[in-house]
């Protein structure tokens, strides 16, 4: 796991309060009780401002599982 996979985790493990062990593949919106459109809001200005980009409305929209974070965060030249 590399740098920005720990960092991806601490953040979502903060804003969401789950444990950084439990973030996988399998982590979303459906699968994270307190994932709500609250906490999606807090979720996308905290990863804008750890990685240093700004998302378009449709990554914003996009963002509803662990996976599809790292592949938007990619699409802004983070590497996992």
């Amino acid at each position: 796991m590399n740098q920005n996979e720990l960092r991806l985790k601490e953040v979502i493990s903060r804003c969401l309060k789950i444990d950084e062990s439990e973030i996988n593949e399998n982590t979303s919106v459906d699968t994270v009780p307190l994932w709500d459109s609250l906490k999606h809001l807090e979720l996308v200005l905290t990863l804008e401002g750890e990685f240093n980009v700004s998302f378009t409305p449709d990554q914003t929209i996009e963002i509803l599982n662990y996976p599809l974070i790292k592949i938007v965060l990619s699409e802004h030249g983070i590497t996992f």
